[in-house]
């Protein structure tokens, strides 16, 4: 039914079955031309691709240079129960890269290739349980949330699940409340301390670098001009984000205390103990099960079935067929080969948006790393081929998205009300699918939301950041020109007087009535005075607010909707397709493959660019400046337009 990229490791799994039993005596293989392949392929791929994928295609580039056929065995096990072993190794995509597209989807995991893999391993009669090992993977608590779903499904059956890690936190402790037993190697650390937020405020920061925020947001809840505009949070922000740590806190207990059935002063006792503790000390306090060193775990899970057990991933290596690598003009011919995927039967497809909305082309995060952004004529394209095509039947909207562009969130809104006059829209919110987000939801016909996603901050910002405080220091004489009434109003060098800040307000407000109008026509019976001005929720409150539905994640909303329109069989298709990897190349080299004096100044911009990073990562720590860069790249949408529909979500979680 749908299609699956798997990247499941069992090259340190004792015992594990493998597909051939067959050594080959090829020629010596020159580790060091792969190690030299994947770096300098390294170069030319997009930040975004996992190592995995490009550790692949140093693989396939290894095969083409040679005619060995090179396999590995190990051992058979005469075992009498099998269990499925699934390693998660990197992060949980949302939809595939280019280049796990073009080499058939190996390299890296997708959420719906994982709750598909569980399906198989459900469905697989001779599988008596279920063993997943997170090895580096960063976990959310959507991510979380959506496993767990399937792994509560999937012990319905009476089938185990085993979780096991090198160490666990927050996140890895919640998803392992969804398992039978939740294992961690012996000499493990545990850190379960709670939650704890940062926020930073850089108004001072502005003001000693002589610039100034100058800023109008409507909604007093908003939030997102108070990181350049204040040194500290305003009441109504401080309200509105205290309450929302308060409904992300709530949830993460209500997952440990259920699946370790513990009530609150149990776990409160458990968080003093294992705040930072050592494995026996997490297992005392109740928070985990057994430590087991990995090639011993067999034997640990032999305990549980009673017999000796079989470790066994072999029926979740379906995969494309690798394209032929030993033509290099094949090969070239597929850097520009479409990767659109048509439907051939009855189709669900899945709408992306993902990253702060921009007017245009959605493009990557760059050699900068961080987010990338969704454009509003990339989804309008996608979904003018979903509305013609009489084989798809209905859509989901998957968002993860702050906001961004005011005008951008009304285009797509605008297409999405076309787009359901000829077949069902629904939504399903991943982490976030606030302000311009949350705009884009309410122009589906119904909304589903995990119980972390964070919904709302309906609510419209926008302004400048005047330069003539720093171009003084810097001994810059700026001559500004202008010829027309209001030509002058976005100069760099002064903030607004108050006249000009109220046409900005008064413009401001016009975009607000049409955000609310938007969300009251999508959302029948929302109170504004409730849920608008900014105001954030997780999504359980968002239900009782009436601005979601449901509490499910993709799968659900993919399989209610499919319900819905009376199909049984029938395909998931991702939109926008995955751009060719010319495109992919592209995007993060832009004009650099053609033209040396671009190439020159892309080379001083992302040099200096990296410099300019280096110095809060080395401070801050690299997920707080990612933030950091974040956020200042949405506030520098305002280059391209006055007024943002736009969510801060400059949130550095430490747990």
């Amino acid at each position: 039914m749908r299609t699956t990229s798997n990247a499941w490791d069992i090259s340190e799994i004792p015992y594990a079955k493998r597909d051939s039993e067959t050594v080959h005596p090829g020629f010596p293989i020159n580790f060091l031309s792969a190690e030299l392949f994947s770096t300098i392929w390294s170069v030319f791929m997009p930040r975004s691709l996992s190592v995995r994928a490009m550790r692949s295609l140093s693989t396939l580039a290894l095969i083409a240079a040679s005619t060995a056929a090179v396999s590995f065995t190990s051992p058979a096990l005469a075992a009498d129960s099998k269990v499925t072993y699934l390693t998660l190794d990197g992060p949980v995509l949302e939809q595939g890269s280019p280049m796990a597209t073009m080499f058939g989807g190996k390299g890296e995991i997708t959420l719906r290739s994982l709750l598909s893999a569980i399906d198989e391993a459900k469905a697989d009669s001779e599988s008596k349980g279920l063993v997943i090992r997170l090895k580096d993977a960063p976990l959310t608590m959507t991510l979380v949330e959506e496993l767990g779903a399937k792994l509560k499904d999937y012990r319905a059956t009476g089938k185990k699940v085993h979780i096991f890690a090198e160490g666990y936190s927050a996140s890895e402790l919640a998803l392992g409340s969804f398992a039978d037993e939740v294992i961690v190697q012996k000499g493990g650390a545990i850190e379960l301390p709670g939650l704890y937020m940062e926020e930073m405020f850089l108004a001072d920061t502005l003001a000693w670098a002589g610039l100034k925020a100058d800023m109008v947001q409507v909604g007093a809840y908003k939030g997102a001009s108070e990181q350049m505009m204040n040194a500290k949070p305003s009441a109504e922000w401080d309200q509105n984000i205290n309450q929302l740590l308060d409904s992300m806190y709530g949830n993460l207990r209500s997952h440990i205390k259920a699946g370790r059935k513990m009530d609150d002063a149990k776990l409160d006792k458990a968080m003093e103990a294992a705040w930072m503790s050592e494995a026996d000390d997490a297992i005392a306090a109740g928070l985990l099960d057994s430590a087991v060193d990995l090639p011993s775990i067999t034997e640990s899970l032999a305990k549980s079935y009673g017999e000796e057990v079989e470790l066994d991933e072999s029926s979740l290596n379906a995969e494309a067929p690798a394209p032929e690598m030993s033509n290099p003009f094949a090969f070239l011919s597929m850097l520009s080969k479409p990767m659109t995927k048509t439907p051939t039967r009855d189709t669900i497809a899945v709408l992306h948006v993902k990253g702060t909305i921009i007017d245009g082309d959605s493009e990557s995060g760059g050699f900068g790393g961080g987010e990338g952004s969704v454009g509003s004529r990339t989804i309008r394209n996608a979904i003018a081929e979903i509305r013609d095509n009489d084989l798809i039947k209905g859509v989901i909207v998957r968002i993860d998205s702050p906001g961004g562009s005011a005008i951008a969130s009304e285009v797509m809104w605008l297409g999405l009300r076309s787009l359901a006059e000829k077949k069902p829209v629904w939504a399903s919110v991943g982490s976030m699918a606030a302000s311009g987000g949350y705009y884009v939801a309410v122009g589906t016909d119904k909304i589903y939301v995990n119980p972390s996603s964070i919904v709302g901050s309906i609510g419209v910002v926008g302004g400048k950041i005047a330069m003539g405080g720093l171009l003084e220091k810097a001994h810059v004489n700026v001559v500004p020109r202008a010829r027309g009434p209001r030509a002058a109003m976005f100069s760099s060098i002064k903030p607004w007087t108050d006249a000009e800040r109220e046409l900005v307000r008064s413009k401001m407000s016009d975009t607000y009535k049409l955000f609310t109008s938007r969300v009251s026509t999508g959302r029948k019976g929302i109170d504004l005075d409730k849920t608008a001005a900014g105001r954030l929720f997780t999504g359980d409150k968002a239900i009782d607010l009436k601005m979601a539905d449901a509490v499910g994640g993709m799968e659900v909303a993919i399989t209610d909707l499919a319900k819905s329109v009376n199909i049984t069989e029938y395909d998931v298709l991702d939109y926008p397709a995955p751009k060719t990897l010319a495109e992919a190349l592209e995007d993060s080299f832009g004009q650099f493959l053609t033209s040396p004096k671009v190439a020159a100044s892309t080379a001083v911009k992302e040099a200096v660019a990296d410099g300019i990073w280096s110095v809060p990562e080395e401070i801050v720590g690299v997920h707080a400046a990612g933030q950091i860069r974040d956020g200042m790249r949405r506030m520098m949408l305002l280059r391209k337009e006055p007024v943002l529909v736009v969510n801060p979500s400059i949130f550095i979680f430490k747990r």
